[in-house]
Parts: structure tokens; C-alpha cells; sequence
């Protein structure tokens, strides 16, 4: 495997794509020897960020749209980042009480981002309103060896 390696996945906005995506980032996670507990945080990471955009960056219109996931191994890092197009939300109000009431109502409890931040080792979120979101989330492989498939 070269030292920068990059995998893409385009997934209808549709609850029953999450479990694609889980599985294609554990299968690059264990290639870079993450352990369980960090290949766990990574699929909670991914999930987090692909149902944010499922419940809030479409509202009744996910089948008509789609989140673009990219994964990136460079050297001992996999950056992976999530975008969808959708109607997007002013970062400003992150953690306010009216977005955590905003989430509940979509069925979430708010905690989605505060989840990713806590599990990854870097994160960047940005919106736009009316062109989408895009998270970016970093994790560092502590001991890096790619395994390769037989």
C-alpha cells in the first residue's frame, strides 16, 4: 500500500447506507492495526456524522440525495471526512439549547458532534447554509503495519 491511500464511498441519505459505511471503515481501520476499542470509536465517529446528515441536512427529501464519505490513510493516520449537500446549519449555534431542543425533535439527542470530538483525535466541522456540511475527523494508528489480504 502506497503512503497515501484514498477510499470514497457515495451513499443514498438513507438510514439503512450507515451499516455499509461502518463496515467499510473497520475493514481500513483494521488494515491499520487500530485496536477493537479504537476501530469501535471510529465506526461510532462515522455513524455519528452519516446520521447528522441523514436527519438534519435533507429533512424529507434524503432519497433524493446523497453523503459523500472519503478515507484517507497517509502514513499512520486515516482522515476520513463526511459531506453531504444539504441545507446546512450556522456553527454558532453548537451546543446551544435551542439546537440540542432542534435535535431532539429530529429524533437525536444533540450529541452527535460532541460524540466525534470526543472519540477522534482531531475534528473540524463546517456549513454553509444551503450548500451542506462537511466533517473532517482524523484518528492516529499507534502502531502502524498494514496488513495485507489474502
Amino acid at each position: 500500500m502506497a503512503a497515501l491511500d484514498e477510499i470514497s464511498l457515495k451513499i443514498p441519505a438513507r438510514a439503512e447506507y450507515v451499516g455499509v459505511v461502518r463496515l467499510a471503515v473497520s475493514g481500513v481501520a483494521a488494515r491499520m492495526n487500530f485496536s477493537i476499542e479504537e476501530i469501535e470509536d471510529i465506526k461510532v465517529s462515522i455513524s455519528e456524522a452519516c446520521t447528522n446528515a441523514i436527519q438534519h441536512a435533507y429533512n424529507d427529501n434524503a432519497d433524493q440525495n446523497i453523503i459523500d464519505i472519503k478515507m484517507t490513510i497517509d502514513n499512520d493516520e486515516l482522515s476520513i471526512v463526511v459531506q453531504d449537500f444539504g441545507q446546512g446549519f450556522d456553527l454558532s449555534t453548537l451546543g446551544t439549547t435551542e439546537q440540542k431542543h432542534k435535535s431532539k425533535k429530529k429524533l437525536g439527542l444533540g450529541l452527535g458532534l460532541t460524540f466525534i470530538e470526543s472519540l477522534m483525535d482531531d475534528t473540524h466541522f463546517q456549513s454553509k447554509i444551503g450548500e451542506g456540511t462537511t466533517i473532517q475527523m482524523k484518528k492516529q494508528s499507534p502502531n502502524l503495519t498494514l496488513s495485507s489480504v489474502s
